[in-house]
């Protein structure tokens, strides 16, 4: 099989395209594989990292006020489409896999213009801009979510397929990630906000730490993100939080072994995005999630609240956001083991551990007819 996929601008779009590349190269070796990105997104470094092919477009997003900008878009987006036939009429995929992002539009386009079957994936709950613009292009609308048909005109092409989680993640062992994190029998939570890290999260987890090493009956992971790390160190300093003395206590400004990590996690506190409430799911970890509320449609709330709806985890918006809240929200779940566990429970209900294999079976399907 010849297959081309898209997605990009973050690891929320890139990854699951690198999963399903991953899986189908597990199915056939004699897959061939080509990314369609952009210089400058995550793509650049994620993709070639992997080990795959990649053309580039130049394409950019349109902003959600008016701008004169946009013009300039419109220009690009045009240039963009006939950049991605020439792509598509080159290489001759068998099929085309977008997993959103701007990226993701010239290329469902462009497809669907060569007569290419093409599979176009959702993340989230609620379908961003550019899925709810090439549904119309789709062979497929696969989605992470059941509810996300409901927000689509075209529900007769949507399945639930549930949203690609890396491999990595999925094998790691509970008990052997306790023992190389070196973690003793005290519930460990691991609380982070992406790569970049994220201010207002930082801070109430830091106001947390503040209370909780006063006791030291837990243990906590703690990732800052790249940017905050040393005004988390310095919050710290100021707070007479001494990291030499609570040895339960450690801070990272980027967490790398997250298999291990969240492989032991009793707790995972974080953001609600895609990726993170896939991985939370598929291992059925209980969570206190903290949606971040700049994103389009404020679709990280719309996550999060269809967990908290079920009862697979609490929700905190960043309006009633501080250490004493997030405090609060932590005891309530660790007062009770029972609770924690029937929390873990119910996210399990949401994982998907197969999603990869559910999307490669689509596009097998498309090449059989």
């Amino acid at each position: 099989m010849k297959l081309l996929l898209a997605g990009g601008g973050t690891a929320g779009h890139i990854n699951p395209a690198l999963s399903i590349a991953a899986y189908a190269k597990k199915m056939d070796r004699d897959t061939q594989v080509l990314f369609i990105g952009k210089r400058g997104n995550m793509e650049e470094t994620l993709v070639p990292k992997a080990g795959y092919d990649m053309e580039y477009i130049d394409i950019a997003g349109f902003r959600r006020s008016l701008s004169l900008q946009n013009i300039s878009v419109i220009f690009k987006t045009l240039k963009a489409a006939r950049d991605c036939k020439r792509i598509i009429r080159s290489f001759e995929p068998d099929v085309v896999i977008c997993t959103g992002g701007y990226v993701s539009g010239p290329v469902m386009k462009a497809a669907y213009a060569c007569g290419v079957p093409a599979i176009i994936h959702e993340q989230n709950v609620f379908p961003g801009v550019t899925v709810k613009l090439s549904q119309k292009y789709a062979s497929y609308i696969a989605t992470s979510f059941e509810d996300t048909k409901n927000h689509l005109k075209r529900k007769d092409k949507c399945v639930f397929t549930g949203n690609p989680v890396r491999e990595e993640i999925l094998s790691a062992d509970p008990v052997l990630a306790r023992s190389v994190l070196r973690l003793d029998d005290r519930p460990f939570i691991l609380a982070f906000g992406g790569s970049l890290g994220a201010a207002r999260l930082n801070d109430a987890v830091t106001g947390y730490i503040a209370e909780m090493v006063k006791r030291d009956d837990v243990q906590i992971l703690f990732g800052t993100g790249k940017r905050n790390y040393d005004a988390v160190m310095a919050d710290m300093k100021q707070r007479g939080i001494d990291l030499e003395r609570h040895k339960n206590v450690r801070v990272r400004d980027y967490i790398y072994d997250m298999d291990m990590a969240m492989a032991a996690a009793d707790l995972v506190i974080g953001r609600a995005g895609a990726i993170s409430i896939s991985e939370i799911t598929a291992l059925g970890k209980p969570a206190i999630l903290i949606p971040s509320p700049n994103v389009a449609h404020d679709h990280q709330l719309t996550n999060a609240r269809l967990l908290e709806k079920n009862g697979a985890a609490l929700v905190l918006t960043e309006d009633a956001l501080s250490g004493a809240s997030l405090k609060e929200k932590v005891d309530a779940l660790l007062s009770g083991r029972g609770t924690l566990e029937q929390y873990g429970r119910n996210a399990k209900k949401f994982g998907v551990t197969d999603a990869s294999q559910k999307i490669y079976e689509l596009a097998c399907s498309l090449v059989r007819k």
